[in-house]
């Protein structure tokens, strides 16, 4: 009996072994198979920490070639663009890691293939002692005209080609620079104004009027409204409960219509489309431009925040269809919405990583544009574009023109309840050889008219 009782003690002891075992190698598996990469291109890896220190990083550069970051002798990283150019490359360091492309592509950097990240110090046998170069999306031009026209002012600027997705320029101010950042990281990481976020794909911010053109999709889509209904504004929309929605500086707009009511930024006739359409069919317009996803890749875009969709009041509604209430965007997602109405209804996946090329000049991944999401009709985005225009050519956004150029825009004046307006301006453009999309915002400023939309216009002229 007391054999039998060892016995059967073995075999328990045994059998939990085997299960502990058993929970090891699914944990490792889940680690290498799930989490490797991942884990691999860490910034902090002490495996990729240690490589650096035998390895010559690879450069960064623009979509011509010219360097955005590059080796010092002593190893330290020159980014020759300082600041303007923060938001893109980001930053790499011993102490503080890596961020943006320096973080996204360290890997790519340092010369490291997916495979060799695996393989431990074998790897370091078959390492070249010079990483790869990565050659962005990013047209230095651009960027810099971009950030000059934001003049130290908080926001962000992006502009993307909307045949390709390829982002063009993305700007953050206040911006750091990335040539100083470990010797000023405590000052940068307490700093009110927070230059160390990326305002152009991180910051939410209300979209106030620049939603209208979505809204005019989605009314006409859903048939709560179409092209010839005349709505008359008389300045001030009750939205029940005692609560009311005016038009800014104490405008009336008379009789409009739905494209007189985009060219002139009128609440009234917004607000009266978001109470018709209620809470289900916004949240399903919101959804179908993809204002509830993450992009990933390179472009760690948040995605927004929506109301209360299933319990707002008619005022909230109303809010919402004129940008306001708990709608929260970020720049990145309005110049991809602004894209949609010139593509025909379809949104290309943003891209900032054009070219990873060995030393010596072989090119070993070269990104394929791709279609993000289809968000409306051929038809309902040419409509929505020919709205557009009208705002560039005689409404708010006259400031954004360029002779010879088609431009087409969106105004917007945010509230902020924190301090002054936010000035929004997105839209469109066409040049000779590229069509680009763009979104800005300039924070406490104002009208996007006067302020946002010449940023565009900076833009357009250097692309020429």
């Amino acid at each position: 009996m007391n054999d039998w009782k060892l016995k059967r003690q073995i075999l328990k002891a045994g059998s939990f072994l085997l299960v502990l075992c058993g929970l090891l190698t699914a944990y490792l598996f889940y680690v290498t198979a799930v989490e490797g990469d991942e884990l691999a291109s860490n910034a902090l890896n002490p495996r990729n920490a240690a490589a650096r220190a035998d390895i010559v990083r690879g450069s960064i550069l623009d979509d011509k070639g010219r360097v955005l970051a590059q080796n010092r002798p002593d190893g330290s990283r020159s980014y020759p663009m300082g600041p303007s150019m923060a938001a893109v490359t980001g930053y790499n360091g011993d102490k503080i890691g890596s961020a943006g492309i320096e973080g996204h592509a360290n890997r790519e950097l340092l010369g490291l293939t997916a495979d060799m990240t695996h393989m431990g110090p074998i790897s370091q046998l078959l390492q070249s002692d010079r990483g790869n170069d990565v050659k962005l999306t990013i047209d230095a031009d651009v960027q810099q005209a971009a950030y000059d026209g934001m003049a130290g002012r908080r926001g962000a600027v992006v502009a993307v080609d909307i045949d390709t997705g390829a982002v063009l320029a993305m700007v953050s101010s206040p911006a750091y620079d990335p040539n100083n950042i470990e010797s000023e990281w405590q000052t940068l990481s307490k700093q009110e104004d927070s230059p160390l976020l990326n305002r152009a794909v991180q910051g939410l911010y209300p979209p106030g009027s620049t939603i209208k053109p979505m809204i005019a999709d989605v009314a006409l889509t859903e048939h709560v409204t179409d092209p010839n209904e005349v709505f008359d504004c008389s300045g001030v929309l009750d939205v029940g409960g005692g609560m009311s929605i005016r038009e800014s500086h104490g405008e009336v707009h008379g009789r409009v219509n739905l494209e007189q009511a985009v060219t002139e930024s009128c609440n009234v006739t917004f607000g009266t489309l978001g109470m018709r359409l209620g809470d289900e069919k916004l949240k399903k317009g919101f959804e179908r431009f993809g204002f509830d996803r993450e992009i990933g890749g390179e472009v760690l875009m948040t995605k927004s925040h929506f109301p209360a969709f299933g319990s707002l009041s008619q005022g909230d509604q109303a809010q919402t269809a004129i940008g306001q209430s708990s709608l929260l965007v970020t720049p990145m997602h309005m110049a991809l919405l602004a894209s949609a109405f010139a593509h025909d209804g379809t949104i290309m996946k943003p891209y900032l990583i054009d070219e990873v090329i060995t030393p010596g000049g072989t090119v070993v991944h070269k990104t394929t544009p791709e279609k993000w999401l289809t968000a409306t009709t051929p038809e309902m985005a040419k409509r929505i574009d020919g709205y557009m225009e009208e705002v560039v050519t005689k409404g708010t956004g006259t400031a954004a023109r360029v002779s010879g150029i088609r431009v087409v825009g969106k105004t917007g004046t945010a509230e902020n309840p924190a301090g002054k307006d936010h000035a929004w301006f997105i839209g469109s453009a066409e040049l000779r050889d590229r069509r680009i999309a763009f979104a800005i915002i300039i924070e406490n400023a104002g009208g996007g008219g006067i302020e946002a939309a010449p940023i565009a216009r900076k833009m357009i002229l250097s692309l020429t």
